[in-house]
């Protein structure tokens, strides 16, 4: 809901880290290899219960996550080369992953410390995968159709109620309240449900 206009404001801050980042052995697909190491290390310290250290790995892998498109566009500028999309297909892949295993590594410390049920965070996964199946499923028949949407990223994203910078907020949440986790999880849930909604009725519209 709310990417569009925070892409603006934080767009020029992210290309001025990504210049500083424009060394030979930092690459975009590396970032993307940090972003997908840290969202697992971030998943496994809260299975653990290790809360904070979680929550630290957690905002520098969606740093990672941020600044590998940037540094790739900034390459290719300077390169003057078409973008082949494989870096594009390796962040959407990493970032399913850490979705994914960050939802499971609460859900597991949560159940273990404070005894909270599973169903909101299975809810929350199931969410995601209609999500991400109707998110990819547009995407590719944009392209196939001629019908991109082009924000400078490698897809076409349909906007949302619940988009990145929402789901940064609520996976850190958890990690800062841990004990309210799952009530947390029931309401994402359904936030995603209905964005998922939405983004099959904009989605169909879009491609008729």
């Amino acid at each position: 809901m709310f990417d569009a206009a925070l892409r603006t404001r934080t767009a020029p801050v992210l290309d001025r880290m990504a210049s500083a980042l424009d060394r030979p052995w930092v690459t975009p697909d590396r970032l993307t290899g940090l972003n997908l190491v840290l969202g697992l290390a971030s998943a496994g310290l809260a299975a653990g219960q290790w809360w904070l250290p979680a929550l630290a790995a957690w905002l520098l892998c969606r740093l990672a996550d941020g600044l590998d498109g940037p540094l790739a566009r900034l390459r290719r500028r300077q390169s003057g080369e078409e973008d082949p999309g494989q870096g594009g297909f390796w962040d959407i892949s990493a970032d399913f992953v850490v979705y994914g295993a960050t939802v499971v590594g609460v859900g597991v410390g949560a159940t273990a410390a404070f005894d909270a049920p599973w169903l909101p965070f299975m809810l929350v996964l199931f969410a995601y995968y209609i999500n991400g199946a109707v998110f990819l499923a547009f995407s590719s028949i944009a392209e196939k159709t001629g019908r991109r949407l082009d924000d400078g990223r490698s897809l076409s994203f349909l906007g949302g109620l619940a988009e990145g910078t929402e789901t940064v907020v609520v996976h850190s949440l958890w990690l800062i309240f841990p004990n309210a986790a799952w009530g947390i999880a029931v309401v994402w849930a359904l936030v995603v449900g209905i964005s998922a909604v939405h983004r099959i009725l904009v989605g169909y519209r879009a491609l008729s």
